[in-house]
């Protein structure tokens, strides 16, 4: 798996905390590891965006980031707005495959949703993943609405003759209800794909140190990490 790409169920699902979990799980397990965003939207030249942050909690990735754009929108729109060149499929997948011939594995992390736009001609990371030939893992969140869209998300990708490689829960609350107890149980079953892990929500504001080391306890072992999903249905069952 020299490419994975990663993509929301939609926006704030964790879809940045997640990279940097598998990233960092990746590198405990020895593997060099590069972390591609497809296109920074809402940062300001000045500010660290999302590759950034993955390098920041995961440690020593190769961080790259192919366009940034000041206003929080798809980048499609951003782009436009800012009167910029968009990133288009082919320059994602292009890089990304650089990138795995210097790499153990390539993340390509997207913006919000899977056909969120790159460009006026309707391009999306959906579109990148089919030219790299890659599986996508899908970052959902813990509660009520999660069975709906993860399910339409692997749905798609199915259709498009992509593999879903598992779910991901972005953002674990500390106090679940019976949606969150519920959706452990109901996406693998929904979508057909396993469920590979589960975030805790605050995970992005622990140190660095002790995000890189407590990262692999969050994901299945198909992520590098010792996550086992009855256990941890057990554990917050009880």
């Amino acid at each position: 798996m020299p490419v994975l790409v990663i993509t929301g169920t939609g926006t704030e699902v964790g879809k940045t905390v997640v990279t940097a979990a598998v990233a960092a799980a990746a590198l405990g397990a020895g593997r060099s590891v590069a972390v591609l965003k497809a296109a920074q939207t809402g940062v300001r030249p000045d500010e660290p965006g999302d590759a950034e942050e993955v390098a920041r909690l995961a440690g020593a990735v190769t961080a790259a980031e192919l366009a940034r754009y000041p206003d929080p929108l798809a980048p499609a729109t951003a782009a436009r707005r800012a009167g910029r060149a968009p990133v288009r499929p082919h320059d994602v997948a292009e890089t990304a495959a650089k990138l795995a011939t210097e790499h153990d594995l390539v993340l390509v992390e997207g913006a919000g949703g899977l056909l969120v736009r790159f460009d006026e001609d309707g391009g999306t990371l959906a579109d990148a993943a089919a030219l790299l030939s890659a599986p996508v893992l899908v970052v959902a969140a813990a509660g009520l609405g999660t069975l709906n869209a993860t399910e339409l998300t692997t749905r798609e990708l199915r259709s498009r003759g992509l593999t879903p490689a598992g779910v991901v829960i972005g953002s674990w609350p500390a106090e679940p209800g019976l949606a969150e107890h519920c959706n452990l149980r109901d996406l693998p079953e929904v979508t057909g794909v396993p469920l590979l892990g589960a975030v805790p929500a605050g995970a992005a504001v622990l140190a660095p140190a002790g995000f890189r080391t407590s990262a692999p306890e969050w994901l299945a072992a198909r992520l590098d990490g010792t996550w086992d999903t009855a256990a941890f249905r057990g554990r917050e069952a009880g």
